[in-house]
């Protein structure tokens, strides 16, 4: 019995987790376990650290010039690891390896996770856009299009090894008009890991912002930091067109055209160190290698003002005669968008080889009334939807007349926000409805009318034939009788 305490008492903590699927990483040079070599683990302070960098410390240990005391006071592990080294004298207050101390192995043999034979077919996953995201039928079909595409050249690339380029994507559309929500639900529909981010907040690397790489980073975490799944996810920068190259300005653009430098090598696919758990590679975590060359890469961005350079383009060939362009044809087209080119994106400020590395470009038509109102109740996840199921949960039904509906469409379109003015509109006016439905049992029904939404009378209520049950009467039927 002895011997067996004993054995237990001198197993380190690290072996009860350290499983297959991950690796150590050295707590001094950050490297893995498949790259540095056997670990050396320190007892009673689960801390990893690789053959070299313990060589390395002995040697420097050994010279003449090694002041032990010195080391000690500038070296100290709470500031490493704040508030997780304790005074020992409890087994929970030991130091304990965070996440970021290991990651998963990369597996040379792997499977592809995404097979020819089960990728959908493109008319399959626009059948399923069409479920939730209302309209820009053109947009869903070049996207469903380019990501099929895309995952059949990552399971070709991963047989044979032949050479398809990417199909990047660069989505052009006034704001609200769903470019966010279309990517989200695609990559729901694919489950493929994306990440979401914002190209405002990156800068070239030395100054404060995000780094580049951290776009990359955040698809890592996403993808609970196993490499070889996140090297096939879809990475969506927001906002691309606020990284534009700045006219008329003497000062360093460290947040334009220097980021769009900086993401040519993602785009194009490259390897890159990122840290893991992180955002900065200044910071104490460890970095681990990811291939860009299979993630898909997504930018879009409202792009406003646009629309002027592409008429000023058209109409700059204006003359007098019969066959002369009128300065003043192009005034009336609200989807003169569709006529962008690569010429009107370097005039807007985007530099040719970020142009060049998103081959695709897809325009997103601005919100109509006919489309916020199918946006209102045709989509799976619609606002009438939600709130109907909201008040069936009180056993009372909710209805809306059309007049009703096109009178919140032409409210959310004054707004100029898209469809996300819906609903703020909506909430405005179902205030009052949610609040008194609840004060009275007896309801079965209610109507929202347009007379009800300008204030000229009520919404149309119909009574219950039998009184709703409560609580207790529910719970009552429900249970089987004794005896």
């Amino acid at each position: 019995m002895s011997n067996d305490h004993t054995d237990d008492n001198n197993t380190n903590d690290h072996t009860s987790d350290h499983g297959g699927d991950y690796e150590d990483v050295c707590y001094l040079c950050r490297r893995p376990e498949s790259i540095a070599g056997r670990m050396i683990h320190i007892p009673g302070m689960n801390m990893a650290i690789c053959v070299d960098c313990m060589e390395r410390s002995l040697r420097m240990m050994e010279s003449s010039s090694f002041n032990p005391n010195e080391m000690m006071n500038n070296f100290n592990l709470k500031d490493f690891f704040p508030g997780s080294y304790g005074d020992g004298d409890e087994e929970d207050d030991q130091m304990n390896i965070p996440n970021s101390q290991r990651v998963k192995k990369r597996q040379k043999d792997a499977k592809p996770i995404f097979d020819i034979g089960h990728i959908p077919a493109p008319h399959v996953i626009k059948g399923q856009l069409d479920e939730y995201v209302v309209g820009q039928e053109r947009a869903k079909k070049v996207i469903s299009v380019a990501v099929y595409n895309h995952y059949k050249r990552i399971a070709a690339n991963l047989t044979d090894k032949s050479e398809i380029e990417k199909s990047n994507i660069l989505m052009i559309g006034p704001t609200g008009c769903g470019k966010t929500y279309l990517v989200r639900t695609l990559a729901r529909l694919l489950n493929v890991p994306l990440a979401i981010t914002d190209a405002t907040t990156l800068t070239e690397a030395g100054y404060i912002g995000d780094d580049i790489e951290s776009v990359v980073s955040k698809l890592l975490e996403v993808a609970d930091n196993d490499v070889s799944r996140a090297e096939q996810g879809i990475i969506f920068i927001d906002e691309i067109d606020k990284i534009a190259k700045k006219r008329n300005t003497t000062s360093r653009d460290v947040s334009g055209e220097s980021v769009q430098q900086g993401l040519l090598k993602l785009l194009e696919g490259s390897e890159v160190e990122v840290p893991v758990g992180a955002t900065s590679k200044n910071s104490m975590a460890p970095l681990v290698t990811v291939d860009t060359s299979n993630i898909l890469f997504i930018c879009g961005g409202a792009f406003s003002d646009l629309d002027k350079i592409i008429r000023q383009r058209l109409t700059s060939r204006s003359s007098i005669g019969f066959e002369a362009q009128l300065k003043d044809a192009f005034d009336e087209d609200k989807n003169i968008i569709r006529r962008v080119t690569a010429e009107d994106l370097r005039n807007y400020g985007m530099i040719p080889e970020f142009l060049g590395r998103l081959p695709i470009t897809v325009t997103l038509d601005p919100m109509t009334e006919d489309m916020m109102v199918r946006i209102l109740k045709e989509p799976k996840h619609a606002i009438l939807k939600q709130y109907q199921k909201l008040l069936e949960l009180d056993e009372v039904k909710l209805d809306f007349d059309d007049d009703a509906l096109h009178l919140i469409a032409e409210k959310a379109m004054k707004k100029d926000t898209g469809a996300r003015a819906l609903r703020s509109v909506i909430e405005e006016y179902m205030l009052d409805i949610m609040y008194e439905i609840p004060k009275d049992e007896n309801i079965g029904s209610v109507t929202i009318t347009r007379d009800y939404l300008e204030g000229k009378g009520g919404p149309r209520i119909t009574l219950r034939t039998e009184p709703v049950k409560g609580i207790t009467q529910i719970l009552e039927q429900d249970t089987p009788a004794e005896g």
